[in-house]
Order: structure tokens, then sequence, then C-alpha cells
């Protein structure tokens, strides 16, 4: 089931996508089964008329993250290595990124605390400090209280290559500012783990032009999802489980930047589209 997290009304079903307006999201969302939990949900919710539904959608839909922390994985990808590698040539730290491609322990690192993350339709905001930004687009998962993977989504890691590029340890900056993650459209339950053979996509519009396309398959990545959830896991506790994005494969070239009202489109089969508009940060 696709859970969308909305502003107003209780549970409505739709073509098996539950739209879920609730004060405890954090504790449906840490249901000791989530999945089949949310069935015995749909029997006893309203239904939704389709023009019903599209009114709700573009009004009401709300990032699917209540009070969870968003954390992140890093050089993933092949691809991501090699952009890492290149950006921090002249730092002389690229070498570091093919060490942790090839550890035993990911690179982990937090990413936002959830008032600061942008929902479907929402503005992303780039640095000003900041002359070289991308989208990262990324599989995320909802990771329960008890470690375990119970749904995923779509995430918007935005990242000022700049400021990392300059040197490793500006992570954070280049990392964590405000807005400058978005998660959405909604949480996909579904009853086995996500397909490895799911296409991620990366669209860039600017002045309803295409200026970047991409694609990836999940089964690019170098690292296990419940993999990546066990290193998270294994000092942390959290009582409200957390989100987490597991890294990129798309990376435009290194001379394109986005640019104030692109427009960013993720999409993830099975999950959805995420789309954000790029605003300078305030």
């Amino acid at each position: 089931m696709h859970l969308y997290r909305i502003t107003t009304g209780n549970i409505i079903v739709h073509n098996n996508k539950g739209y879920i307006n609730t004060d405890d999201f954090d504790t449906l969302l840490n249901h000791d089964n989530l999945h089949d939990h949310l069935l015995q949900l749909t029997k006893e919710s309203a239904v939704l008329e389709p023009n019903q539904l599209k009114q709700l959608i573009d009004k009401n839909l709300l990032p699917p993250v209540s009070k969870q922390e968003v954390w992140a994985a890093g050089v993933t990808y092949l691809r991501s290595r090699d952009a890492r590698m290149e950006e921090s040539k002249d730092a002389g730290a690229g070498d570091c990124y093919h060490k942790v491609y090839t550890a035993d322990r990911p690179e982990l690192f937090f990413k936002s605390m959830p008032h600061r993350v942008a929902g479907p339709g929402e503005n992303v905001y780039i640095r000003k400090d900041s002359t070289w930004n991308v989208p990262e687009p990324e599989l995320t998962l909802f990771i329960n209280k008890r470690g375990n993977i119970q749904g995923y989504t779509v995430g918007n890691d935005m990242s000022s290559r700049s400021i990392e590029g300059e040197n490793p340890l500006y992570l954070p900056q280049a990392k964590i500012y405000e807005r400058s993650v978005a998660l959405g459209p909604c949480v996909y339950v579904s009853e086995s783990p996500l397909d490895p053979e799911s296409t991620i996509s990366l669209l860039i519009r600017r002045n309803e032009k295409n200026v970047f396309e991409g694609k990836i398959k999940l089964n690019q990545m170098k690292r296990q999802l419940p993999e990546l959830a066990r290193w998270l896991y294994a000092e942390l506790d959290f009582p409200h489980g957390c989100f987490m994005l597991t890294g990129t494969g798309i990376v435009p070239p290194d001379d394109f930047t986005l640019q104030a009202g692109d427009n960013i489109q993720i999409s993830i089969e099975n999950i959805g589209t995420l789309s954000n508009t790029v605003e300078v940060s305030r």
C-alpha cells in the first residue's frame, strides 16, 4: 500500500492507496506488522471519488515524516565514488572515497530533523555560499524503532558539491541546512522487499525544458539495504523510527549546477514521483 500523510480527513482509500490524517502518525508507522495492519485499516475506511482524491492531494499532502530523524548513506554506488574522488582531488582527499566504497563500514551521516524536510511540491534550497549544487535522487528507507525496514519512499539529498569538494570535513555544511532534503510522496509499504530491478529516474527542467535526465537500477548499489539499517542502529536508538537515504548513482556532469526555479522530478518504480522546485536559501 502507498501510505500518504495528509492534513485533513481520516483514513481514505482509493486503488490501494491510503490517505492518512492522524495525530499519532509515529505509532502507526511503528506498528509491529505495518503491511498487515494497513490492510486491516482499509477494510474500515471510506472510499474517495477520483475528483475528491485529486483535490485532497493538491491541497493537503505532507511529507511522510513526523518525529523521525533523517539520516543518509554515502558512496554506495560506483558513480558516486568516482564523482566524489574527482571533486575532492584538489583538496588531496580523493582517495578517502575509494577507501570508504570498499570498506566494511559504510559512510553514514545525519541529514535532517523533521521540521527541515520539504514535502511533495514544496521548495528545496541551495546555499547562498555554494557555487555548485546538485540533487541526489535516492531510495529512502523507513526503518522502525526496532531496526526493521518497514517501507520505502523517494528522497532528494540536496548537496553543495563546491563546499564538500573544498574539504571533506565540510560535509555537514554541504549536506545539512534548511530544506536540504525532500521526502515523498508517500511511504510504500509492501509485503516483500522492494525489487532490486526497480529503476530510479531523475529529470531536471529549466524554463520548461529538460536540462538533465538520468536513470539507474537499485541493483547497482554496492551495499545491501539491511546492512545499512544494521550499521545505523548499531549504537543509536530511534524511538519513532528513522528515515534513511541510501545514496545516489545518478550524478549530473561537472559543468552542471542547479539554478533557482529549476524543477526536480525523482521517480522510483512502484513508489511514485517526488517533485520540488529550487529556491536560494533565505
